[in-house]
């Protein structure tokens, strides 16, 4: 699993770049991010190198923040890769909740995040597939 950070954000201009300034202010190193609006907040959520320091770090700035555990799969970056894998959980029955990439992994596949009801099914299902789940220790 993979820990993210969901932080409550208001929607107006320079919010998001607060979030960002006050991560790099605590020397937290921002692997993904995807933000998800509504016309009052939005909810930035965010894979870093190290979740509990950038949690504690932002809430003591003011912050709403949440640690969510999420799970992350390795997809060699061929066409219909991304199709195949959520064909796998749609048979299994398992639901996605939401889902983001991030490509930036010195030379190595893209990560898939996303957020499912049945993590363990979810495990199964992929591991049987022979899709590679990522750990937060191998970003």
């Amino acid at each position: 699993m993979i820990r993210q950070l969901s932080v409550f954000v208001e929607n107006k201009p320079g919010s998001l770049m607060d979030v960002t300034s006050r991560l790099t202010e605590a020397h937290v190193n921002i692997r993904a991010v995807a933000s998800f609006d509504t016309p009052e907040f939005g909810i930035l959520r965010l894979v870093v190198d190290q979740p509990e320091v950038g949690k504690e770090y932002l809430t003591h700035q003011g912050f709403v923040v949440r640690v969510h555990e999420v799970m992350g799969v390795e997809l060699v970056d061929e066409k219909g890769n991304l199709n195949h894998m959520l064909q796998i959980l749609a048979e299994g029955q398992v639901n996605i909740n939401y889902i983001y990439s991030f490509v930036i992994r010195d030379g190595r596949a893209p990560v898939m995040v996303f957020s499912a009801d049945d993590y363990d099914k979810a495990a199964d299902i992929l591991n049987a597939a022979s899709v590679k789940i990522v750990e937060e220790k191998d970003l």
